[in-house]
């Protein structure tokens, strides 16, 4: 299992999600809520667990 944080503009952790979960090597498990960085009101961070995915060739 694979611990991520993601840090970016709403739209592009919506965007970088989209492409995460339909990855068929990888199973996200967990995908944190929305915080704000302290500082700034344009940046944001998520929390991101993922495992690699069951698949036999």
């Amino acid at each position: 299992m694979l611990k991520i944080r993601l840090m970016g503009t709403k739209n592009e952790i919506k965007w970088f999600e989209k492409i995460l979960k339909r990855q068929s090597k990888v199973v996200v498990t967990e995908f944190s809520d929305l915080y704000s960085n302290k500082g700034t009101n344009r940046y944001y961070r998520v929390y991101v667990e993922v495992q690699k995915a069951n698949i036999k060739s």
